[in-house]
């Protein structure tokens, strides 16, 4: 193929260049004066899947005849057999080794780290050992590090190096997968350089950014018939900002660092690159001015010199389109409608971003006109089914089971997927319905199948629906588990979800394992599995981590047909395809670039002086494949100027490109910037019309006036306070018959803390009349614990709710001492139940006294509990009337457990963190007062004229009513007058 030369051959391909399609060109037409047969002994070495598969495409697509050996990187024993070594040990049992040292290192050294940092740790120190491996260098190396400042840090860091790499030197077992590949190339090259092959020989497409790649790279680029083809090589550069790329402190981010590092190790200058083949960049101006952006920042004085000789700045940026969206939904809507363009004209278009949440927004974006790009990354597998499905029955090891962790699982689509599904979904939702009526906060097998009796009316359906709870908390409940060895862990993990998978009586594990993402799921598993016996044993915590973190680690692509011609590529992906459209998006600093991530173990400096890559190979990285896809023919360059809370900085790169047309006023840089961004605001102002809507007027505040026969007729007395403060709940309640839910996992609200608080003092006051002397502190604090251990399943607010009876159990007995002198209780919660009937009304006041009191003389005390502040004097006059109606409920006998009695008092026994009590004033509001008012108020909303406003009169705005997404509270507020709405 190539002339005898002492020169090492290297080659490139300009950016913008479809690089397989030309690298392919090329290799044809240097083979063209050979026999058939030449083409299959050249070997192509190329370094990801996706390329090989492309350049096996193209040479498909062509003539017929030979195919040249297209290898991997990672596929050298294919080149020479003679240099394989033994299998590289799974990457996993290479983790589960380093997550048992680190752990024994934490153990015996506590002060090191905490025991919650295990896995990040390990994964750090992990990545951080196979770079080393891969660039060569030792722990011995590092160790010897000149280090000025000798901080913990340092040595801390050290320690955790020296041990672990101590640990690799001395194992038996084979090595890793970087350690592999450096022994191979070493090998090779020196085989190589003993006795060269006499065929072809080329690296191409990579840019040698580590250490082990860039030795093969060496070695190939000096065999007699071996070169190298650099993917989007600055051919516009000029030598001098070459020569300022030796410094990596200052270069490493610029897109042709790494080349230069390749040429120069191989004795070369950078005119020495030839190019691969003449197919012409789609622009080559674009190019320059692109490269000209793009020079190191301690040399864009160049600037100044370099950009009046620019020229042809219209035609550069003539397919360049630059769209500076407001926020990453209007960036994403505005991609969708130019891919929704693209295929309906049969143009290829490519969205390339590292951004994944901004490929979602898109992909949903296109879902409205049934079109699904082709998502090279796929999804997740943490977020596809099986994987959610593995992390929620992982977490039942980790924490006693809730009602919300139970609902979750029970609704998942692939619980109970072996057989009909019907009969599991509808006792789904009968148990979602129970226990938001009831509660159960920590269901178990005896508590579901009590919360279930009686809800279905046949027996045979009954007993169908006892027998599905009985399953439910048999296998979902009681998993919770201590340390246990990793192989137990993987064990009672698969066993658990493929029985919830399967349902009662099931025997395969349904849909669990099936299609693309379960088969994925079960491999990770099954590995899991075979490398589970040299793992540590763990706690239930510290497994579901590591199993999220083992699934977060793949990726499945479950194609359904996707768009032939719209595609989503990571920057990875843009290297090795081409497209008529090619949209850059999220060009913002952290997303691209992507800021680097923070290393636990080694600074910038010091990875330098180690021979380290530095955190800047990434982004450098990252300009290169901003450099190579933004020569493209037509060109997308987009990002948002908030994100969803902040306002963002946009990309360096583009920044640059903006500054340096800017500044070329003669050239016509600030019009041909101006004509960037025009066609992205008339992109922006096509998908501001496509969202436009009619403006819906805003609901005004609602006063309904339903018939007089639907009216309320009977209201307890708690009721009285919401119809004169909030009338709309009292219609949405008693006339449209609608019942708020209750919370989905109940909580130790103030609810619960009042209902508790009533229990305890009503069986405290009852123990106290039958025996005088159990009147203390220590029988009150007794009852208390034995009630909140038998109703409060939270031991943090159990406690807390203990210590607030236990500081007010003092002045409770002290005051309760006064209280029993001037009378004795007689009626409690249970039996004080009262009821007024006014038949000429039709309408009927029921109450629930908390205790009614006797004296000696007859008359009756009345008092109400409020584990809260109680309402005030003002605030009992005008709203609070609850005891004030009590009590001329009592003086007209509606109470038949104390029959028509004067009352005496009426007071509130506030239990908050100052207790105190608060009389009714009933000498300001004598009981026949009371009763006309409530009468008059009662006759008023059974008037046909009279609505039920919303929200008529609460005491403060930020107060919630049950009802106000119903009354649409917030269109309209306190101010807007109420619109009354006959229902009649």
């Amino acid at each position: 193929m190539f002339e005898q030369s002492e020169e090492p051959r290297v080659f490139g391909l300009a950016p913008g260049v479809d690089f397989p399609k030309a690298l392919t060109a090329g290799l044809i037409a240097r083979m063209a004066d050979r026999s058939p047969e030449a083409m299959a002994r050249v070997h192509l070495i190329v370094n990801t899947r996706r390329m090989q598969r492309r350049l096996r495409q193209l040479f498909e697509q062509g003539d017929a005849g030979f195919m040249p050996r297209i290898r991997l990187l990672t596929e050298l024993d294919k080149l020479d057999p003679t240099v394989a070594g033994p299998p590289a040990i799974p990457a996993l049992r290479r983790r589960l080794d380093l997550i048992a040292l680190v752990a024994r290192l934490l153990e015996q050294q506590v002060e090191l780290a905490p025991q919650s940092s295990l896995y990040a740790l390990t994964d750090s120190l992990a990545a951080l050992l196979d770079e080393m491996q891969g660039e060569g260098v030792s722990a011995q190396t590092i160790a010897n590090l000149d280090v000025t400042d000798q901080s913990g840090h340092w040595q801390r860091a050290l320690q955790f190096i020296r041990i672990a790499q101590g640990y690799l030197d001395q194992s038996d077992t084979p090595p890793d997968q970087e350690a592999r590949q450096r022994s191979m190339v070493i090998a090779l090259a020196q085989r190589w350089a003993d006795a060269p092959p006499a065929d072809p020989i080329l690296i191409a497409g990579s840019t040698g950014s580590r250490g082990t790649t860039m030795l093969l790279m060496q070695a190939v680029a000096t065999l007699p018939q071996g070169g190298l083809i650099l993917p989007g090589f600055d051919f516009d550069m000029p030598i001098g900002v070459w020569d300022q790329l030796d410094e990596a402190l200052t270069s490493e981010d610029h897109p042709q660092y790494r080349f230069h590092k390749v040429i120069t190790a191989l004795g070369l200058r950078p005119t020495d690159v030839r190019n691969w083949h003449d197919t012409r960049a789609p622009s080559p101006e674009r190019n320059a001015l692109v490269s000209l952006s793009l020079r190191p920042a301690p040399v864009t004085d160049a600037w100044l010199i370099e950009g009046p000789r620019l020229s042809g700045l219209a035609d550069a940026t003539a397919g360049v389109t630059l769209l500076d969206a407001p926020s990453p939904r209007d960036e994403a809507l505005a991609i969708a409608l130019r891919l929704r363009q693209a295929a309906e004209t049969g143009e290829t278009a490519a969205l390339i971003t590292p951004d994944r949440t901004l490929t979602r927004q898109v992909t949903a974006a296109l879902d409205q006109w049934d079109i699904l790009p082709d998502d090279s990354a796929g999804t997740p597998l943490h977020l596809s089914p099986p994987g959610r499905f593995l992390r929620h029955v992982a977490h039942l090891f980790t924490r006693r089971l809730d009602a919300e962790a139970l609902l979750t699982l029970l609704k998942h689509p692939l619980t109970h997927s072996e057989t009909d599904r019907g009969p599991h979904v509808l006792n789904t939702q009968r148990l979602e319905l129970r226990i938001r009526a009831r509660g159960l906060p920590y269901p178990d097998a005896r508590g579901l199948v009590e919360l279930l009796q009686s809800s279905v009316a046949d027996d045979a359906g009954q007993a169908a629906l006892l027998d599905w709870a009985a399953w439910v908390g048999q296998t979902f409940a009681g998993n919770e588990r201590a340390n246990q060895p990793l192989q137990d862990w993987v064990e009672l993990h698969i066993i658990l979800a493929e029985s919830i998978a399967a349902g009662p009586g099931g025997t395969a594990p349904g849909e669990l394992w099936k299609k693309k993402a379960g088969q994925k799921a079960l491999a990770v598993m099954q590995g899991l599995k075979d490398q589970a016996a040299f793992g540590p044993a763990m706690s239930a915590r510290d497994y579901a981590d590591l199993v999220g973190a083992l699934l977060s680690g793949e990726e499945v692509r479950d194609r359904d047909a996707p768009h032939p011609s719209i595609m989503i590529w990571g920057t990875l992906e843009a290297r090795v395809q081409g497209a008529d459209l090619v949209i850059l998006a999220g060009l913002n600093e952290g997303s691209w670039p992507e800021a680097p991530k923070p290393d636990p173990w080694l600074n910038r400096a010091l990875r330098h002086q180690a021979g380290l890559l530095l955190p800047e190979r990434r982004i450098g990285l990252s300009a290169h494949d901003y450099q190579q896809a933004i020569g493209a023919r037509d060109v997308w360059l987009t990002r948002s100027i908030r994100s969803d809370d902040a306002e963002t900085v946009v990309s360096r790169w583009l920044n640059r490109l903006r500054n340096l047309l800017d500044g070329l006023p003669a050239q016509g840089g600030p019009d041909a910037l101006n004509a960037m961004l025009a066609r992205g605001r008339a992109w922006l102002a096509r998908a501001a019309a496509f969202e436009q809507v009619e403006a819906t007027p805003a609901a005004p505040r609602p006063s309904p006036m339903p018939p007089v026969a639907a009216r309320p007729r009977a209201l307890s007395v708690t009721d009285i306070k919401r119809l004169i403060r909030d009338p709309y709940a009292i219609y949405a309640r008693h006339v449209l018959k609608l019942s708020p839910f209750g919370p989905l996992v109940q909580s130790p609200d103030a609810l619960m803390r009042g209902t508790l608080a009533h229990d305890i003092l009503e069986r405290f006051i009852r123990d106290t009349v039958v025996d005088l002397s159990s009147l203390t502190t220590n029988h009150l604090m007794h009852i208390a614990h034995t009630v909140m251990t038998e109703e409060v399943p939270w031991p943090t607010a159990r406690a807390l709710w203990l210590a607030r009876i236990e500081k007010i159990a003092p002045w409770f007995v002290e005051r309760e001492t006064i209280r029993r002198r001037m009378a004795t209780p007689i009626a409690f919660e249970g039996e004080a139940k009262g009821k007024l009937v006014w038949p000429e009304l039709g309408f009927t006041l029921s109450a629930r006294a908390d205790r009614i009191d006797v004296t000696e003389d007859g008359s009756a005390i009345l008092y109400d509990y409020k584990t809260g502040k109680p309402p005030t004097l003002k605030q009992q006059t005008r709203f609070d009337k609850q005891l004030l109606i009590e009590a001329a409920m009592i003086e007209e006998g509606a109470f038949d457990a104390v029959g028509p009695s004067a009352v005496r008092q009426a007071v509130f026994i506030g239990l908050g963190a100052d207790p105190e009590e608060v009389a009714a004033p009933l000498h300001k509001e004598p009981p026949v007062e009371v009763l006309d008012n409530l009468r008059a108020l009662i006759l008023a909303y059974l008037a046909p004229g009279q609505g039920f406003t919303a929200r008529r009169m609460m005491e403060e705005d930020k107060i919630a009513s049950d009802y106000d997404q119903l009354a649409r509270f917030g269109e309209w507020d306190a101010a807007d007058h109420p619109v009354p709405e006959d229902l009649s």
